[in-house]
């Protein structure tokens, strides 16, 4: 049986081979616990230190401003509740946007419930805070701002290196969730300005179950679970090895590709947007049209049922949203923070490119997707 064509690169990746390469003398071979003395523990440790290094360089942190989690929801929760826990009685304000993920989302619902005051930043038509509301939403007793680089559904990227200024500017730390365009777009930290990002291996072929959390040196955080001093103190638990070394060899892959590979993705991204419109009239782009993911085309097609129109095609891989909501065919909380309507929403499909996509998938996509489409339009 012939495998679909694969468009969904934002749920997950594959595991690249030269990762996997990576990984298996990690598997099979070397065992040894990195905190132990002798040789076995020593060349663990080193390993570790290695992909310490190459996921820093990702980002252009330094090696111990980095902490590997077991995924990018573990570091969301690390990076707002155990800033939460550092802060004085005198900070219990939190600010994040309307279209944060669930593993943003949850964690400030969380400190809401236990006493917090959340302010939940609302977006435009694009999925884009306005830097005015957030000006007017800071306070003496902002605690943490946290908005995502880059929106999992739409693709949309918020312009974090202006939130961080005026956040900074108010002695506000900032947080932002780039597990969807690290390892897609060049990130630098110290450009951004932020004081803790998010990154998950999984979404730039790694594999699942590895995370990291970058903390600017200098940062009030405490722990969120307890135990041995791994990872500073802030994560403990033995490494994972092996995904470590696969996490620090995908960063590696990602930047040796970028930006070439950014600007392969987004020609890809862009053909299949220009096939679908020139095949089904009334399409409609949803998220802004240039400051969003390279490889992120979320589109509405009119008159029919996103959901459905995937399941009538069979031959390619996609999906109506994020792969961490539910399968029920209701409106995304991301299209209607935007302001989307019920029909346009209902319409919306969520087609991302990776590294494996070749024209001829798109080309064949495309067509697949347009004659089913007019195979069900009213």
């Amino acid at each position: 049986m012939t495998s679909p064509i694969y468009l969904d690169y934002n749920a997950t990746t594959p595991v690249a081979p030269e990762v996997v390469a990576a990984m298996r003398p990690w598997i099979d071979e070397q065992f040894g616990n990195p905190s132990s003395a002798h040789a076995y523990g020593q060349r663990a440790r080193q390993a570790v230190a290695e992909a310490r290094e190459s996921v820093a360089a990702l980002i252009g942190a330094q090696t111990d401003e980095i902490v590997f989690t077991g995924s990018a929801t573990e570091a969301n929760n690390l990076a707002m509740l155990g800033v939460a826990r550092a802060m004085s009685a005198g900070r219990r304000h939190l600010i994040v946007s309307a279209v944060e993920h669930p593993a943003v989302m949850q964690p400030a619902l969380h400190l809401r419930d236990e006493g917090w005051t959340l302010t939940v930043l609302p977006v435009d038509g694009f999925g884009r805070i306005a830097l005015d509301d957030l000006r007017a939403a800071l306070r003496p007793d902002t605690a943490l701002v946290s908005v995502m680089h880059a929106n999992n559904e739409v693709g949309t990227i918020q312009p974090v290196a202006e939130i961080a200024a005026l956040a900074r500017a108010n002695g506000t730390l900032v947080h932002t969730d780039a597990a969807q365009s690290a390892g897609k777009v060049e990130l630098d930290v110290a450009i951004l300005g932020v004081d803790l990002l998010t990154m998950a291996g999984h979404k730039f072929y790694a594999p699942k179950g590895v995370g990291a959390l970058y903390v600017r040196r200098g940062t009030s955080i405490k722990p969120i679970l307890f135990g041995a001093d791994q990872e500073h103190g802030l994560r403990p638990g033995t490494e994972n090895v092996a995904q470590i070394v696969g996490l620090g060899e995908a960063a590696r892959l990602a930047r040796a590709r970028l930006p070439l590979a950014t600007r392969r993705l987004a020609a890809l991204r862009d053909e299949l947007h220009r096939r679908l419109a020139d095949g089904a009239p009334g399409l409609v782009l949803n998220g802004h049209p240039e400051q969003r993911l390279p490889n992120t085309l979320h589109v509405s097609f009119p008159g029919v049922s996103g959901r459905d129109l995937l399941a009538a095609v069979s031959e390619v891989a996609a999906s109506v949203g994020s792969a961490c909501h539910s399968d029920a065919d209701a409106v995304s909380g991301v299209l209607a923070a935007m302001g989307c309507n019920a029909a346009r929403a209902r319409g919306a499909v969520r087609l991302s490119v990776g590294f494996p996509t070749t024209p001829a998938h798109i080309e064949s996509a495309a067509c697949f997707l347009v004659n089913a489409w007019r195979a069900m339009a009213p």
